[in-house]
C-alpha cells in the first residue's frame, strides 16, 4: 500500500525537492480533486483516469442482525475509471 507520504517521498527524490515541498504538492492535488468532486465536477487526469461523482438514490436495505427493513438515505459516491494505459499496465 502506498500512502501520501510514500508518494511525496518518491516525488521529492525524483524532482530534487524537499519532502515538505513534495507533500504540499501531493496535498494540493488531492484537495483539487476533492474540491472538484464536492462541486459535482469531473476530474480527468490524462493517461491516469477519471474521477466522477455518482448520485446513489435512496434505497431499502435489510438489517442483517434483526432482519428489519430500513431506508438508506440518498448519497453521493466518488468513482474512478482508470485510463486505458493504467488498465494495460495492470493486465500486461
Amino acid at each position: 500500500m502506498a500512502t501520501t507520504a510514500d508518494i511525496a517521498d518518491k516525488i521529492a527524490t525524483e524532482h530534487k525537492l524537499t519532502k515538505a515541498q513534495a507533500k504540499a504538492i501531493v496535498d494540493s492535488v488531492l484537495k483539487s480533486i476533492t474540491d472538484a468532486a464536492a462541486s459535482g465536477a469531473e476530474t480527468n487526469l490524462a493517461g491516469f483516469g477519471k474521477f466522477k461523482v455518482k448520485d446513489l438514490p435512496e434505497r431499502e436495505a435489510r438489517n442483517p442482525s434483526t432482519g428489519a427493513t430500513i431506508k438508506v438515505a440518498a448519497s453521493k459516491k466518488l468513482t474512478f475509471t482508470p485510463a486505458k494505459a493504467v488498465k494495460d499496465a495492470l493486465n500486461g
